[in-house]
């Protein structure tokens, strides 16, 4: 049979310096994953390029950058045995083909020096063991040991070997696995689907970064609900974020039951979707509602109540990034944020918009009102097409508001007209708790509208809150 050919869509001068510099020293070389997946899928390939060697990759691209114009710099890890280099915005990553081994209680595999077969063997799917040939001799020639072509073609996702091997190797596939069903639209195979469950609490060994990197991969989908179903059904969702799973318990008494929360979550994040590509943002959307099954309680006369989740919920959030390593800095801070902010504008919807209320959206959201405004909107999942409208519209009416209040007050990042330096100078005072009083006072004047955000305003109001308090102005 004819081995098909990929001649013509390897028209990267890259590909050609590689062949060139494979023959020079006497060794084969392949492109291999996620770049010849989405050639063949004709997807857009992000700028990485893997290529495997039978010999060194760190020999082959040493030669490579002596071939290229400028011989761009190499950056060896030779612990690893790989070498990578950046040509045209594209990062090309060398390494030579070898086979794996693995220990029982590590993802760190021991490594052997391999064959192109070897290195098929050890891939996760059969839709990245797909290798294309840099070889003068068979230059655009697919090795496709695993069928891998025709998974492609029926849009499975299959392990190369058995998957129990392939999963218990390395956990962190289960992920991956689940992550290329998402982005790709594709099915797991059946068994394969089932080896993720038997193997779940393997995902326990894996660093709390690796699973966030893929996490942020499956958030970063267009419909992200595709693959935390997937981590449900499997189990590792239940593992890895236990706060979302508690979600999905409906309770019903005196005839009196809540919507589950989990999937109106998976909807919110979904729905989020097409109005950002923050990562952060949608994660917002993740745990908008984490407080909600620890704060669940029923009273008969107004049925389930949920009081404080999102204040317990920011709280979760903490413990969540502590848990998987997630980064402790301003992202956190705005997750954080979001959840405990996120039924503000929603309230406002349901009730008269007042100049006062918007004031203090505006001032406690700060820069980050519209990532708020957008969150709220993506949490509208009522199936009612006349409430559906109705939030929607006084959404509107909310987000005229802000732009009004913001025009006239100025209380995004407010800084008080009068500084707290400026009341101690006028009645000639010590840091105390009078100065947090006037100042207090001051932004509460403000934000309910009884004076305009001005010096002279704001002055003229102290004075008057300082003669009760029996402050004197200093000569």
């Amino acid at each position: 049979m004819a081995k098909t050919n990929y001649k013509e869509s390897l028209s990267n001068k890259i590909f050609e310096v590689i062949s060139q510099a494979s023959a020079a020293i006497n060794t084969e070389s392949y492109v291999i994953g996620g770049f010849v997946r989405d050639l063949l899928l004709k997807r857009d390939f992000k700028k990485d390029i893997d290529i495997v060697a039978v010999g060194s990759g760190i020999e082959l691209a040493l030669k490579v950058s002596e071939l290229l114009p400028k011989k761009p710099k190499v950056q060896v890890f030779k612990n690893y045995g790989t070498a990578m280099l950046r040509f045209q915005d594209i990062d090309i990553e060398f390494v030579g083909a070898r086979k794996e081994s693995y220990e029982f209680t590590s993802r760190n595999p021991i490594v052997e020096n391999g064959t192109l077969e070897d290195d098929q063997n050890r891939r996760d799917f059969t839709i990245n063991a797909l290798a294309l040939s840099l070889n003068e001799a068979n230059f655009g020639d697919l090795s496709d040991p695993f069928n891998g072509l025709a998974d492609l073609e029926s849009k499975t996702i299959k392990t190369p070997l058995n998957p129990d091997i392939t999963y218990s190797d390395d956990p962190l596939r289960m992920m991956r696995g689940i992550r290329f069903a998402a982005q790709l639209d594709f099915e797991i195979e059946e068994h394969s689907l089932g080896s993720i469950k038997r193997n779940a609490e393997r995902i326990k060994i894996i660093s709390g970064e690796r699973i966030v990197e893929e996490l942020n991969k499956i958030l970063s989908t267009d419909k992200p609900s595709t693959g935390f179903l997937l981590l449900y059904k499997t189990g590792l969702l239940d593992i890895i974020l236990p706060e979302l799973t508690a979600l999905n318990n409906v309770e019903e008494i005196e005839g009196h039951t809540h919507k589950n929360n989990f999937y109106h979550t998976l909807e919110v994040v979904d729905n989020i979707c097409p109005n950002t590509d923050d990562v952060w943002l949608r994660w917002s959307a993740l745990l908008h509602d984490i407080g909600k099954a620890p704060t669940k309680r029923f009273y008969k006369k107004q049925g389930w109540t949920f009081h404080g989740h999102e204040f317990l919920g920011g709280k979760m959030v903490k413990k969540i990034f502590e848990r998987l390593h997630m980064p402790l800095n301003q992202k956190m801070k705005f997750v954080q944020k979001m959840v405990m902010m996120s039924s503000r504008p929603i309230v406002l919807a349901e009730d008269t918009v007042t100049d006062s209320a918007v004031r203090r959206l505006v001032f406690d959201a700060g820069e980050d009102v519209e990532n708020l405004m957008t969150l709220c909107e993506a949490d509208i999942t009522t199936k009612n097409p006349n409430k559906f409208r109705k939030y929607h519209d006084n959404f509107k009416v909310v987000r005229q508001k802000i732009v009004e209040v913001e025009e006239r007050d100025h209380v995004r990042n407010f800084q008080p007209p009068i500084t707290g330096e400026e009341i101690m100078e006028i009645f000639n005072l010590q840091p105390s708790r009078e100065i947090g009083i006037l100042k207090e006072a001051i932004k509460e004047a403000i934000l309910e509208g009884d004076i305009p955000n001005e010096y002279q305003a704001a002055y003229d109001f102290m004075m008057l809150r300082a003669g009760k308090l029996g402050l004197i102005v200093a000569k």
